[in-house]
């Protein structure tokens, strides 16, 4: 899907910036989006709830901008909303968001998962 691996990743996240020490640490070539400046388009936002079987996963519930919204307002959106708003507010989507050379997409970071990616 993709020539190298994309990292979705916010600059004041702390978690983000583990996940990147790790790919660094694991020699892994990536390809470093801000999600707020350049958030992922439609189609990978759909391509992720397809993957992830659901929408909730890549929801930052922990975020100001779902805060904003409310989770009552989020439960109550359709699909089309939800990547509408998703794909228009990068700080609602759960960081980092990774696409792996092959397409798959990791959301949140788990070395563990990565590993069975980059081993």
């Amino acid at each position: 899907m993709y020539s190298s691996v994309q990292v979705y990743s916010y600059s004041r996240c702390s978690t983000c910036k583990k996940a990147l020490k790790w790919l660094d640490e694991h020699q892994v070539d990536y390809e470093l989006l801000d999600i707020v400046e350049n958030p992922p388009s439609k189609e990978i936002i759909r391509e992720a709830i397809s993957q992830l079987g659901s929408r909730k996963p890549l929801f930052n519930t922990s975020g100001k901008s779902y805060r904003a919204l409310g989770s009552e307002s989020v439960k109550g959106m359709s699909d089309p909303e939800a990547i509408e708003a998703l794909s228009a507010d990068g700080k609602l989507i759960k960081r980092p968001l990774l696409i792996s050379k092959e397409g798959k997409i990791f959301v949140g970071f788990k070395p563990y998962d990565w590993e069975e990616v980059f081993s």
